[in-house]
């Protein structure tokens, strides 16, 4: 039986297939769950399934509880719940994460959403949505210019002083709500102040607190006892009861009352123009606290499921969620540290989870609008205050505090930043107190001159081995940090001083330059100002272990010609050699003592 050989493929049909398959790479690149979906096992559908509905339990009353601590209706958390989960599932990188309204952000919406609305609740969620498309394109933007790595430039003690601020500023902003009475101030200290004017003034109503004093105390005991869905029992108590015991007519229990029927829809939050800079500011803040918080999130998932996650995608994703949530009458979203645990704990396997979280919701929307018109906003605000607490880290503060007492200072001011200003003034100073104390670093770096310690190979710093020889005539200076406009200056000096200091006539000075990882202009110009400088008084200025990356910006900058290339060698070791080869001096430099 003869088989006819395969038709031959043309040229311009296999540019298509080409073209095709790297279309396909695209989109799966930059919509992961397209991916997902194409490796989807399907035995993880019913792992998906069952954590999904596990994930609602969750999902309803904690969106409610979030969407009232940020200043507009619960029926919001659900739509600022459902979009952004089917969003994340096809942008998001992490198979595990959840999304959705935070205790976190909360603070920074009612910092806008509570002076500007006046009390129209039309108004705070235009104002709410806006700062949420604000926040998407923040992300998305920063995503695809590959700023990922952004969120890194602020330091731990940083992140735990604004974060332990958000969550003070958070639960005081719930405590009136949670003693049954309601207060107009924003900002921890004003709402301290009305809270205590309240207590005093005998506004509290005894019959909601201890309904939201239970609430908590059973979220705390369900929590130490790992019953997955301690938040809803809580809740669904503490609703039956208001229920059962008619307490928002008898008792003046102030409730939820019913939702409206009706899924998100697409609509514009329309904003004025005075409004512009409230949800701007708003807006960055919560894109900055959202993708913190979602990055080492995801990076903790990632490294518990050994997946690799793309933090520029996670920004993209994070982004895409919080755009389609403001379209879709949502608010700001992130990351969530308790529910994403939940679908954990539940079996989740893929983003499907969310998906069947997201239809869950919807369909409680539509059908049963009226099951939690009875839920007390004193217990809303009980699961607020948990989340709060949650917030709050103490022990690693602690550690900090005996390892490094400035660095624990430095989290403090930033606390108090956001306790005293407010939530986005607050955020505002701990990103410009991590810009200093990164420059800090960098302005006023280490540096040394290096002698030979007996016994140990290469050459050390002098200070730490006050025995050590140098070399006479020769200055081994090492500078340890990049070369940059900050501080050009101080390296000048330093290397002028280190020559002014010598106990022996300077011939040549040698930068021991491995830790320096960049050169930029100003600082270039300065190295030839200080080559000018030495030369005059008959020093030479030469270059050690410089890497090759930097040795090309100092190409670019005309320094190669200028110094010449016999002036970079690749080792300390080598420069001594050479300098001993030139000058003969009364030096004993044995073989096995050099650096490599």
């Amino acid at each position: 039986m003869n088989v006819d050989p395969p038709a031959p493929v043309s040229r311009k049909k296999r540019l298509s297939r080409r073209h095709d398959a790297i279309d396909q790479d695209g989109l799966k690149r930059w919509l992961p769950g397209l991916r997902i979906l194409q490796e989807y096992n399907a035995g993880w559908l019913r792992h998906d399934i069952i954590a999904g509905l596990v994930l609602t339990t969750m999902l309803v009353p904690v969106g409610i509880a979030y969407a009232v601590a940020s200043g507009v209706p619960g029926i919001y958390g659900l739509y600022a719940t459902i979009v952004p989960l089917l969003v994340y599932a096809v942008f998001g990188p992490s198979r595990i994460l959840v999304l959705g309204p935070d205790s976190s952000l909360a603070a920074v919406i009612l910092a806008v959403v509570l002076p500007l609305s006046a009390g129209d609740p039309i108004r705070a969620v235009a104002l709410a949505s806006a700062m949420a498309i604000v926040s998407g394109i923040v992300c998305v933007g920063a995503g695809l210019a590959r700023l990922g790595f952004v969120t890194e430039l602020l330091s731990k003690p940083i992140r735990y002083g604004y974060m332990n601020g958000i969550a003070l500023t958070v639960l005081l902003s719930q405590v009136p709500k949670l003693l049954g009475f309601s207060v107009e101030g924003v900002g921890p200290l004003r709402d301290l102040w009305e809270i205590g004017d309240g207590i005093a003034s005998g506004r509290v109503n005894w019959v909601a607190f201890g309904v939201g004093a239970a609430t908590l105390v059973t979220i705390f005991i369900l929590k130490y006892l790992k019953v997955v869905p301690g938040i809803l029992i809580a809740v669904v108590g503490a609703t039956a009861i208001v229920g059962i015991f008619g307490l928002s007519e008898n008792a003046g229990v102030s409730v939820l009352g019913p939702l409206p029927q009706g899924l998100p829809a697409f609509e514009v939050p329309w904003i004025t123009a005075a409004d512009f800079a409230a949800v701007l500011s708003g807006g960055l803040a919560v894109a900055l606290i959202s993708f913190a918080d979602t990055t080492v999130l995801s990076r903790a998932y990632a490294a518990r499921t050994r997946m690799y996650v793309n933090p520029n995608q996670e920004l993209i994703g994070l982004g895409a969620s919080n755009l389609a949530a403001g379209f879709f009458q949502g608010f700001p979203i992130s990351s969530s540290s308790s529910r994403t645990p939940v679908a954990e704990a539940a079996g989740a396997k893929t983003q499907m989870t969310g998906v069947v979280g997201a239809i869950a919701v919807a369909l409680l929307i539509i059908a049963a609008p009226n099951l939690l018109r009875n839920l007390p906003m004193s217990a809303l605000a009980a699961v607020v205050i948990a989340s709060a607490i949650g917030l709050i880290e103490v022990n690693d503060l602690i550690r900090i505090y005996r390892m490094q007492k400035w660095e624990f200072w430095l989290s403090m001011l930033c606390f108090a930043g956001v306790a005293v200003f407010g939530a986005i003034q607050g955020i505002a100073l701990a990103v410009i107190v991590a810009v200093i104390e990164f420059l800090w670093d960098a302005w006023r770096p280490h540096f040394a001159v290096l002698g030979r310690a007996e016994g140990v190979k290469g050459y050390h710093d002098i200070s730490r081995y006050p025995e050590a020889r140098q070399v006479p005539g020769l200055v081994l200076f090492r500078w340890d940090a990049p070369l940059f406009f900050a501080n050009a200056e101080l390296f000048q000096e330093s290397v002028i001083a280190s020559v002014e200091n010598s106990q022996t006539p300077v011939r040549w000075v040698v930068v021991a330059a491995e830790p320096v990882t960049s050169v930029d202009v100003t600082a270039a110009d300065m190295i030839a100002e200080l080559d000018n400088t030495l030369r005059e008084a008959g020093i030479e200025l030469l270059f050690a272990e410089l890497k090759d990356p930097v040795k090309d910006k100092l190409k670019r900058f005309g320094l190669l010609t200028t110094l010449g290339e016999q002036s970079f060698f690749p080792t300390i070791g080598a420069a001594v050699t050479a300098y001993l080869d030139t000058h003969p001096v009364d030096w004993v430099d044995r073989k096995e003592d050099r650096d490599s």
